[in-house]
């Protein structure tokens, strides 16, 4: 069995030589499919959908720099963002005319465009309307050049030491009636808050999906090969955690999907999705994306928000992509937790009440009893 280093900090083997390192991918990557890697690779990075418009960087690692938009700086604690973040705001919350600030912003330290917030034109309207000041300049990313010692090489990616210069943003489209060109300005300024973990916690995720894949049905692997990576996640009291059966992320010791509770086949990792076979998910390829999505995706138990971090190792498993998709925004709870709240649901035939199963405290998830699952997704009349 491995030893791991007795740093709280440090994932290597005992008595291992030079500097201590948390994060060490090969606990897995040395024994997987280069499929399996990329797998694993791609759920710690953060993918939002049409994200180019907004500034959004894609397929960057989780740990990275976030965007917040303004209307949602109040539900957020900054201080969970250890990689940095910027402020957006829209022209329209920023201006209150042509080259007026509103009040709030004249003395606001807090809000500073240029220095830790930025403006973003989407249409022409705003262009015209609340046009940026005749100083300001598009973002930038300037790298450090060691030479000069100062940032001043252009740079199109945000790795390495840089530093982002300058107040808006341009993502203005042609569209509609508006016959004038498109202006796509500046580089990409972060990536989806809700989305962000830092490394360390977006390690652990990643390992905790890898021992997933070795846990599913049908799976070319042998869990002996894996001592080290077995180390890091109970170092971590993420191995034998009772929160993988309670939640239907393991069953029987077998990987299965969170909200279905099918036992989840190694082959369906992936493989590419077809709806044609899923009653009432006919116009899903749009948000699940069938041509590029595999049938068994990442599933985060809890849905990601601004108000608290939720990509962490005991909310994320794997589940099938047409369960993401119908389960939507919403929490997923097991019978377990159902069945704790005491809250349950019954129906009458040949006017005897029978228990169909249980519910949450917004009456909007119910299971019954075999697991069986209903999700209320419109609100009907009072």
């Amino acid at each position: 069995m491995v030893t791991l280093c007795d740093n709280p900090n440090c994932n290597l083997p005992a008595h291992h030589k030079g500097k201590h390192r948390f994060v060490f991918k090969q606990a897995w990557e040395d024994s997987f499919k280069s499929d399996d890697i990329n797998k694993i690779q791609k759920a710690g990075y953060c993918t939002p959908r049409g994200g180019a418009k907004g500034g959004y960087q894609n397929h960057v690692t989780r740990n990275s720099k976030v965007i917040i938009p303004y209307e949602k700086l109040s539900e957020v604690n900054l201080d969970n963002y250890k990689d940095g973040y910027v402020i957006r705001l829209f022209p329209s919350q920023y201006f209150s005319a042509m080259h007026v600030v509103k009040n709030i912003f004249a003395n606001n330290t807090s809000v500073i465009v240029g220095e830790n917030a930025f403006i973003l034109y989407r249409t022409y309207e705003d262009w015209d309307n609340f046009p940026p000041f005749p100083d300001w300049k598009i973002r930038s990313v300037l790298k450090y050049d060691r030479k000069k010692k100062s940032y001043c090489i252009p740079s199109n990616d945000r790795r390495g030491d840089i530093i982002d210069c300058g107040h808006y943003l341009l993502r203005i489209s042609n569209s509609g009636t508006n016959k004038k060109q498109n202006k796509f300005e500046g580089p990409a300024q972060g990536i989806f808050a809700p989305e962000y973990a830092d490394a360390n916690t977006n390690f652990l995720c990643q390992a905790v999906l890898a021992w997933l894949i070795i846990k599913t049905e049908n799976s070319p692997y042998n869990e002996s090969d894996f001592e080290h990576l077995q180390a890091i996640l109970n170092k971590h009291n993420l191995l034998n955690s009772l929160h993988y059966e309670n939640d239907y992320i393991l069953h029987n010791g077998k990987t299965t999907c969170p909200l279905c509770q099918k036992t989840i086949l190694y082959s369906e990792l992936n493989e590419m999705i077809s709806f044609d076979d899923e009653e009432g998910l006919e116009n899903s390829t749009d948000q699940a994306g069938s041509t590029r999505s595999t049938k068994v995706n990442l599933f985060h138990m809890v849905p990601l928000c601004y108000s608290s971090l939720e990509n962490i190792p005991t909310q994320v498993s794997w589940g099938h992509a047409t369960c993401n998709t119908r389960l939507g925004q919403r929490r997923c709870y097991s019978f377990n937790d159902l069945q704790a709240t005491e809250i349950e649901i019954d129906i009458t035939k040949n006017r005897k009440k029978r228990l169909l199963g249980y519910t949450n405290t917004a009456q909007n998830f119910i299971r019954s009893q075999n697991g069986d699952v209903w999700i209320r997704i419109a609100k009907g009349n009072e």
